[in-house]
């Protein structure tokens, strides 16, 4: 889809999101069916998309409803996830204005920015997510260890709140631009699920289950989780997702309160999806995309059951296996608990504490140059080099000149290969509230203290292979000099990356302690609602970290003789370890006020100032001295918010439009590049982000809206970046959700869509706007069963996410690599109620 019509898409999706006060205001005369004020909420049958209704707990001095609050906030509800035809925890972030998740790397590791905030290098720097209210990782940016790595959603899930800017400030550390709280069940109603799901055009299969009931009139419990295995949707052709998930909880109600024990037991492994070879041609500002022979940008990958293994030397020296299956390997053992406490005279006290044993691998090819084979074999081995297939079918044999991989293309693979021993996090959330009222309204006012452990133990053991450019069973080549002479290892290249500087051969042992004492007071003198909080975050920063200095001939596989490879090994060099040492503190504030006009229409705004502080992200890359510390100006990054708006809900529609400006503050580092430099840029943002829906009988219709006008205001390294538009930002992002009950059947369609965004600062290659159309038919055969057809990306749309290998412009020969959303994936599955 060309840039003017997805220019088109987005204004098409404002326009309708603009038009829902006058559908309303149509409908409504001519029905004497709406609600008189004051009346409880409709029910099921007239359940609104967005319920401005529905309460809110997540970042909030209290449960409030969205129309009461002074916050922008979204809620998706459980139904609403199945249908959108999300697979991972970022994947259910599209859904919601306001938020560019890029989810384009499977099932953890995805890019997600806020209202314009940057993502200058990986992850969701200013973003949390949590479970039930608590961090699943205290950063969002831990390299190669995002929080959606370890959050599986599954039938727990109850329903999603999302809450960008504001009082994230206050009510969480590390999150100014947003978060996003995963909510489970509880058992409050007899009942659960099972789930069958299987792929119909690629291998997987999943089950799904979940149940839960009241078992006296003061205790329930609730408990469900996954089983699956298969290829997934890219051509691996071995079984790249295996594992599962149990979660469990017991509550217990009390005299004004509750306790609640909570676990969770995960073991899941799942494919890694980095960028893939891909021909862009044309120009920087109108590039043209397309697959290269016998490689399909949306479903191949470098995978291959000709490429499964990997022999590096571990952090203490140790020679380590790694079966490149693994992909993300999620590891966790967390428990939790939660009580409330009434001590009267209006006094209440809010505990909750999580423990979490989180731990795993991240191992994917990333391919860092693309080019002929034979272009690539005299790189290797100079003039007159030759290949061999060393993997596969036709290992052994010699390469004939253009024939490799049907399209006479290899790949420099870097194979990213990361243990994670130690990524555990234990926190815990002290709240004490108290009650007072008086003449002019109730006031709230909440005591609360925050303080949070994560380790960040990680070994990095990078290798490098020559591999064919194939979109399925590619093969791993051996490279010879003109004299005959092997200068490779069955497909290795070289033991760490040396076309890297040998940059990624790391040990990581780093401990982050938080304690964040925070206080908010709220106040609702009549049609008011005013709301102002302090937090007050200091983080200690300890441990070390060490890299390689420099190379020393090591017989890495033991047989004796010490080949080409094995003549040049980088090892951490751990007698040359850093130190990690610095305590930083910073105070954080956000002040809001609510005003109802009428029961259906209120205006709202807020002034926030938050930080993030930052972690692993300074290591390597120049941030910290050599003594272990870190200036102030580098280990903590500012982010101050306005935004304020309108909310109008009525018995069929909801809309709620709000107005943002951002300043931002960024150090980070690239730890996928050649550089490994330092960033320092200071970033605005401002923009509108408009959310609404319609509802109606058998029809309803959800939808978002979000323009964005970013720039770069300062660059310390590179002033000459200054007025560019930042990375991955795209001027629109919308979203569209259509949904028809009609008799037994249900019909749906969930429309995703950016216009364009540059790859890179300074603003060079653009990536084209795209639109993604997921659809669903759902025949309910009774009230227990139902069977659904789901189709994700229909109609197979390119859409890019990133463009690495020369993201500043268009190659002389076109050959680039890119990461695109997937491709068309159809399933099907079985749902029965319990």
């Amino acid at each position: 889809m060309n840039k003017h019509a997805v220019r088109k898409h987005a204004l098409a999706v404002a326009v309708a999101l603009a038009l829902l006060p006058a559908l309303a205001m149509a409908q409504d005369a001519t029905t004497d069916a709406r609600p008189a004020k004051g009346d409880a909420p409709t029910a099921k049958a007239e359940k609104k998309a967005v319920n401005l209704d529905q309460m809110v707990v997540t970042a909030s001095p209290g449960a409030l409803s969205k129309m009461s609050s002074s916050i922008s906030v979204s809620s998706l509800e459980a139904d609403q996830l199945a249908d959108s035809g999300a697979q991972s925890a970022s994947d259910i972030l599209r859904d919601v204005p306001g938020i560019r998740a890029e989810s384009s790397g499977g099932e953890g590791n995805a890019n997600i920015s806020v209202r314009g905030l940057p993502v200058a290098s990986g992850g969701g720097k200013f973003v949390q997510f949590q479970v039930d209210g608590m961090p699943v990782l205290e950063f969002g940016d831990i390299a190669f260890a995002t929080p959606d790595t370890f959050l599986r959603p599954d039938f727990n899930i109850d329903h999603v709140e999302v809450v960008r800017g504001g009082s994230s400030s206050v009510f969480a550390s590390n999150a100014p631009g947003a978060v996003f709280n995963f909510i489970t069940k509880t058992g409050q109603e007899k009942g659960g699920d099972i789930g069958l799901t299987t792929g119909l055009n690629y291998d997987s299969k999943r089950l799904d289950f979940d149940y839960g009931q009241p078992v006296s009139d003061s205790t329930r419990f609730h408990f469900g989780g996954f089983l699956r295995s298969g290829e997934g949707p890219k051509s691996v052709d071995y079984t790249a997702q295996s594992g599962g998930q149990l979660m469990a909880n017991v509550t217990h109600d009390i005299d004004g309160g509750f306790l609640r024990l909570s676990a969770q037991l995960l073991d899941d492994k799942a494919p890694v999806y980095l960028p893939v070879p891909v021909s862009i041609t044309g120009s920087n500002g109108n590039p043209t995309v397309r697959s290269l022979p016998g490689f399909n940008l949306r479903d191949g990958a470098l995978q291959s059951p000709y490429f499964q293994r990997d022999l590096a030397i571990d952090a203490n020296g140790n020679r380590k296996v790694t079966d490149l299956s693994d992909g993300y390997h999620s590891k966790v053992r967390a428990f939790g608990g939660e009580g409330k406490f009434d001590l009267g005279d209006q006094w209440t006290l809010h505990e909750q504490f999580r423990i979490a044993s989180n731990s795993g691998d991240f191992v994917g090819p990333y391919p860092a140059e693309v080019n002929t084979a034979s272009a690539l074999a005299q790189e290797i081995g100079g003039a007159g080099a030759t290949l061999a297939y060393a993997t596969g079918p036709n290992a052994g044999q010699p390469v004939a000149a253009g024939a490799v991989g049907g399209n006479g293309l290899a790949t420099r693979v870097h194979l990213f290969n990361v243990t994670l021993p130690n990524m555990d996090n234990a926190t815990n959330d002290l709240k004490l509230k108290r009650d007072f009222q008086l003449d002019s309204g109730p006031l709230s006012l909440l005591l609360g203290y925050y303080h949070s452990r994560q380790d960040i133990v990680q070994d990095w053991h990078w290798n490098t292979y020559l591999e064919t450019v194939q979109g399925k069973d590619a093969s791993l080549l051996d490279v010879y000099d003109a004299n005959g002479n092997k200068l490779t290892q069955n497909g290795l290249v070289a033991y760490g990356t040396p076309y890297w500087g040998n940059c990624c051969v790391r040990s990581y042992d780093a401990h982050y302690d938080t304690d964040a004492p925070y206080v908010s007071l709220s106040w609702q003198p009549g049609a008011w609602q005013i709301d102002a909080g302090l937090r007050y975050d200091r983080m200690r920063a300890r441990g070390s970290y060490a890299g390689a200095s420099g190379v020393t001939p090591i017989d890495v596989n033991n047989d004796g003789t010490l080949q080409v490879p094995e003549q040049t090994v980088p090892v951490v060099d751990n007698n040359a370890a850093k130190p990690i040492r610095y305590t930083k503190s910073h105070l954080e504030y956000s002040f809001g006020a609510n005003y109802l006009l009428t029961d259906e229409l209120a205006l709202f705004g807020r002034a926030s100032r938050g930080a993030r502080f930052n972690a692993d992200r300074l290591l390597f890359g120049g941030g910290l001295l050599d003594n272990g510390t870190a200036p102030d100006g580098v280990a903590v990054n500012v982010v101050k918010q306005y935004e304020g708006g309108v909310k109008w809900n009525t018995r069929h529609t909801s809309l709620f439009v709000t107005a943002f400006y951002a300043t931002t503050q960024e150090q980070n580092q690239d730890v996928t590049s050649q550089t490994q430099s330092l960033i320092s840029r200071n970033y605005k943002a401002r923009g509108l982000e408009v959310e609404g829906s319609v509802d109606y009988g058998s029809f309803s219709v959800r939808g978002g809206v979000t323009y964005t006008h970013s720039r770069i205001t300062r660059d310390a390294i590179t002033p000459a970046n200054v007025g560019d538009v930042p990375q991955r930002q795209a001027t629109w992002v919308y979203q569209l959700a259509p949904t028809w009950h009609v008799g037994d059947f249900d019909l749906g369609a969930t429309v995703l869509g950016t216009t364009k965004s540059y790859a890179t600062n300074p603003n060079g290659l653009v990536m084209p706007g795209y639109t993604q159309v997921n659809a669903f038919a759902r025949y309910n055969v009774n009230d227990r069963n139902a069977i659904t057809l789901q189709a994700d990306n229909l109609f197979n749309a390119t859409g890019l996410t990133e463009i690495d290998q020369s993201p500043g412009s268009v190659t002389a020969n076109g050959l680039n690599t890119a990461r695109s959303i997937l491709g068309r994936t159809i399933y099907a599955s079985w749902h029965y109620r319990l």
